[in-house]
């Protein structure tokens, strides 16, 4: 069994899809990236970010931003649920610092995947959630990538440090912030981090590797290489049976068709249930075409459902997958 989490995609792993990879037993969830500093001005549609519903397994709450007062702050306004709009059908499993995002915009700004680059700010960040992680006894996790670029390899730098101030886990995504989302990760960085923490005397700091994990053996990979576990991202769009695969390989069998399409629409429902028809229906447009790529007839069935406006009408479009 390889221990398993889905990772976070601002836009996709909303409270819906986190219910959908629970259903296939994903171990945690991470939340769309928190804006530490709308949540301290108590931004109302932050809060909504936040969200944790009835049938998700643990979720971790992932802040970014770059001020430690503000992040701690931010930290302590999501473990205590002290803001207006706190939907919280268990309590947070823990907190998530984002110093991998590589969007221009959050650089900009020092945050993200910029932050991991001052290793002293990003040592005061970490330490500043940590204290309030420990206040209500939860776990403190980091994301960071390999590096800036192919010349600044800093994660295995960058990780005991962040150990040191009191992450108990790094994920690893193994691109630099260059190389974006390009398909081409390097798991082997792994070794190194694993290495370093471990030299510097961090070996229960618990290491998940992340990037182009697409099938068990590439999840094996990266364990091979030194990860206690894996996170699981754009793989898992189309495809959250991949977390029941990882728990039990042996005895996994792939959805059918008929299968996956019934999956889809269950999905489709929630996602409707959750934002209303309208809504609901622009929002699921590219997330089931993540279901039905590759499958007979997907590119004339995706142009369909662009254009439908319901719900019955989008589920009828997307059960004729393979019949045209």
């Amino acid at each position: 069994m390889i221990t398993s989490s889905l990772a976070p995609m601002a836009g996709f792993t909303d409270t819906s899809f986190r219910r959908l990879a629970s259903r296939y037993g994903v171990r945690y969830t991470v939340s769309e990236m928190i804006s530490a500093v709308a949540l301290t001005m108590r931004d109302r549609k932050t809060a909504t970010l936040a969200r944790i519903v009835e049938g998700e397994a643990p979720v971790f709450l992932q802040i970014f931003g770059h001020d430690p007062d503000t992040m701690a702050r931010a930290a302590d306004i999501l473990l205590s649920g002290s803001f207006d709009g706190c939907d919280y059908a268990a309590p947070p499993a823990g907190i998530d610092i984002n110093m991998g995002c590589p969007v221009k915009k959050i650089v900009t700004n020092g945050e993200g995947s910029a932050l991991a680059r001052d290793f002293d700010l990003a040592a005061r960040v970490t330490y500043a959630v940590r204290e309030v992680c420990e206040k209500y006894g939860v776990p403190l996790s980091v994301k960071i990538r390999s590096g800036w670029d192919a010349e600044h390899v800093t994660s295995p730098t960058i990780a005991p440090i962040l150990a040191r101030a009191g992450a108990a886990k790094i994920t690893l995504h193994t691109r630099t912030r260059e190389q974006m989302y390009a398909p081409s990760a390097d798991p082997a960085i792994c070794r190194e981090v694993r290495d370093a923490l471990d030299a510097s005397g961090y070996t229960s700091v618990i290491l998940c590797g992340n990037g182009d994990i697409d099938s068990v053996e590439a999840a094996q990979r990266y364990i091979s290489l030194g990860c206690d576990e894996v996170a699981i991202g754009r793989a898992a769009l189309g495809a959250p049976w991949i977390f029941s695969a990882l728990r039990d390989p042996e005895n996994f069998i792939p959805p059918s068709t008929e299968e996956i399409i019934r999956i889809a629409s269950e999905f489709v429902h929630d996602v409707v249930r959750d934002l209303g028809e309208e809504m609901g229906i622009r929002e699921s447009r590219g997330r089931a075409a993540h279901f039905i790529k590759g499958m007979r007839g997907s590119a004339s069935i995706r142009d369909r459902l662009n254009r439908a406006t319901t719900e019955d009408e989008f589920i009828r479009i997307l059960s004729e997958v393979g019949s045209t």
